[in-house]
């Protein structure tokens, strides 16, 4: 019995460790909700240190052709996403119209997008963190690195 009981306690160890691990860098949230007869609702919720383990399963034909896509925008979402960094409560755009509103913001170190039209919804929140480890991923199988 005891050594069952020593087992839990090791395995529960663990769990909790890999969580931990796991959401250290917060969630990737994006929510999609249409307001209409039969529209879709989609809340999709990962844990942001997941995309780049992700990235790594990906072929490499597939990451090269990203990269060469991405390649003259790049150094741009470097600058972005470093400066971002600088301001972590900001509002930069915020468009409102008879049946629209569009925010996108910074806040507890995320990137915070928010669109509502006409009833849809769409919100998007992600951690700065990982824009800067995906872009460095993107970066490493670019032509000439």
């Amino acid at each position: 019995m005891m050594l069952l009981a020593k087992v839990a306690i090791g395995v529960g160890t663990t769990l909790v460790a890999a969580g931990a691990y796991t959401m250290r860098e917060g969630v990737i949230r994006i929510d999609v909700d249409e307001h209409r007869s039969g529209g879709s609702h989609v809340h999709f919720w990962v844990p942001a240190a997941a995309v780049p383990m992700a990235l790594h399963l990906a072929p490499s034909r597939d990451l090269q052709q990203a990269a060469m896509q991405a390649g003259p925008y790049m150094p741009t979402l470097r600058t972005l996403t470093k400066e971002l960094e600088k301001y972590p409560e900001a509002t930069f755009v915020e468009v409102e119209g008879p049946d629209e509103h569009v925010r996108i913001q910074t806040h507890n170190g995320k990137l915070q997008i928010d669109v509502l039209d006409n009833g849809n919804t769409v919100h998007i929140l992600c951690p700065l963190a990982i824009i800067k480890d995906i872009s460095s991923e993107l970066e490493s199988y670019s032509p000439g690195s």
